[in-house]
């Protein structure tokens, strides 16, 4: 589905280059359940922001579903990634001032999709994580797993093919991670979604189908 050839990154300032990845290559499976692992600063989230589009190579190839992206638009990009990746984050995102069932609607107002179709599909995605009862609050009436809940839900909602999660569970204690985690899990299993997880917790990466090390911007194998 994926593949990175010979994925290099690197950030220039004035004074100093720092390279946050090196001769990465990579390859990622339809339907495959990935975990991404390593010390902090050692290029994870670069990683996972290429994979998702987020952010250029300095060098190298990336290829989605047959297609290299450089032959791309940056419009056609942001199509590929509003319509084919959803994203989960570790701190939420969530707009404080909407409600549960905008927040979750957000990535579809990109779509030629109407308002009714829209909240329906809000609430399909509201109620696979468990929080159909919510729709009506806001983000600070919930608690951080439901929070995080909302978040999955929102990365859902248009049924993407690739679901990038950057340390999930990181903010949570470990029974809302456990159900964060399981809801995870539900995707790969019963919807065939390909993910790549990044995170800190070796028993989360163990509960995926392989793990993918990084250390000072290289896979370790």
């Amino acid at each position: 589905m994926l593949h990175l050839t010979n994925i290099s990154k690197t950030y220039q300032t004035d004074k100093i280059e720092t390279t946050a990845l090196s001769n990465i290559d990579l390859s990622i499976k339809k339907g495959e359940f990935i975990s991404v692992m390593g010390p902090s600063g050692c290029g994870k989230s670069t990683l996972l922001n290429i994979i998702g589009l987020l952010d250029q190579p300095s060098d190298g190839q990336i290829t989605v579903a047959g297609q290299q992206i450089t032959s791309y638009k940056d419009k056609d990009i942001t199509q590929l990634r509003n319509e084919k990746i959803g994203f989960i984050f570790q701190s939420f995102h969530l707009i404080s001032d909407l409600r549960v069932i905008d927040n979750v609607e957000l990535p579809l107002l990109y779509r030629k999709i109407s308002a009714k179709k829209r909240r329906q599909m809000a609430l399909e995605a509201l109620e696979k994580v468990g929080l159909s009862a919510r729709t009506l609050h806001y983000p600070n009436q919930l608690s951080g797993g439901q929070q995080q809940r909302v978040a999955v839900a929102r990365a859902i909602v248009g049924k993407p093919k690739l679901l990038l999660a950057d340390e999930p569970t990181g903010n949570l204690d470990s029974h809302m991670g456990d159900e964060i985690m399981k809801i995870i899990e539900s995707l790969h299993k019963n919807h065939e979604t390909t993910i790549v997880m990044v995170t800190h917790d070796e028993a989360m990466a163990k509960r995926t189908e392989r793990i993918v090390r990084v250390f000072d911007g290289q896979l370790v194998h």
